[in-house]
């Protein structure tokens, strides 16, 4: 399947990555190559760009798409939690931009084998690397009622986390569950039709969830952040664009931290923690699509941009 992907706030991110022509920019999550040909474009022979994705389709597309940059290309087929570990494999130790795209890409989601939609019947999967073991079947089948309880209000923010759970563990006491339509009646069950009317499609938070713990979404954004900045050369920009919340949160408290100069107590006298502030936020409030952008690209609708500046 063709790797088709919208880029969400593109020209916005390109505006504030603020990209030199001689400059090192890496992209944590290609996806269809969207931001990262407008980054490549931008690149003079002397610049650089790497390119990261865990999706083995992925990195293909962007091979095809970027092959005419190949002089000024390098591609890392790795989770971008790994970002400084892998830029120093390749000899690189100082950049000059990263961009993170953390929504799952339209490729995924329009892609019915892979598992992540709820609207395409097909095995629990939803990894997005497919190298690893532990995938959405894991998930649904192995964990106890209480860790999927918390799994799907934490990371699905449903109110209705509980008795998905309960409908879980006693639809797979029959059977184990599959595949998504199997999920998907599953949690039909579960919520009442009454608190189904006008809202959104009954199994999007409890997929949402699931898929975040598949592929431990949450858990590497903090340490893809502060390996960024330890690397970044001053001016360099790390721009990162979420689609929920609890990715916002870390986002913009992870911003907040590294500015600060001080973390002691109010209450200490002076300050012993000896803290540097490491960057300036440049984004106080994230930045939206357009209306018009929305229009055209009905799932940019939850995306926020934040921007942070190295000092």
């Amino acid at each position: 399947m063709e790797f088709n992907h919208v880029s969400v706030l593109l020209n916005e991110c390109i505006d504030n990555l603020n990209i030199k022509p001689d400059g090192v920019y890496v992209d944590c999550t290609m996806g269809g190559a969207g931001h990262s040909k407008e980054i490549v474009k931008r690149l003079s022979s002397d610049g650089l760009f790497i390119g990261f994705d865990q999706d083995k389709n992925a990195i293909a597309t962007a091979k095809e798409r970027l092959a005419e940059y190949s002089d000024r290309v390098k591609f890392v087929h790795s989770n971008f939690e790994n970002i400084k570990e892998e830029l120093e494999k390749i000899g690189v130790h100082k950049i000059d931009g990263v961009l993170a795209d953390l929504g799952v890409s339209s490729h995924q989601l329009d892609e019915a084998d892979r598992g992540f939609s709820y609207m395409q019947d097909a095995p629990l999967d939803m990894r997005m690397d497919v190298r690893k073991d532990f995938s959405a079947y894991n998930v649904v089948n192995e964990y106890t009622e209480e860790e999927l309880a918390k799994i799907i209000k934490d990371y699905g923010e449903d109110n209705w986390a509980k008795r998905i759970a309960k409908f879980i563990v006693e639809g797979r006491a029959e059977k184990p569950i599959e595949t998504t339509g199997e999920l998907v009646d599953i949690i039909k069950k579960a919520i009442p039709k009454k608190a189904r009317i006008d809202g959104p499609h009954p199994a999007k938070r409890t997929f949402q969830a699931i898929r975040i713990e598949v592929n431990n979404e949450l858990g590497v954004i903090t340490k893809m952040i502060d390996d960024a900045c330890s690397i970044m050369n001053p001016g360099g920009r790390i721009c990162i664009i979420t689609f929920h919340s609890l990715e916002d949160r870390i986002v913009k408290n992870e911003f907040k931290y590294l500015s600060l100069d001080c973390v002691c107590p109010p209450e200490m006298p002076f300050c012993q923690c000896d803290k540097v502030s490491e960057v300036k936020v440049i984004t106080r409030k994230p930045i939206l699509p357009s209306a018009e952008e929305i229009e055209m690209n009905p799932r940019s609708r939850s995306a926020k941009l934040r921007v942070a500046e190295k000092k």
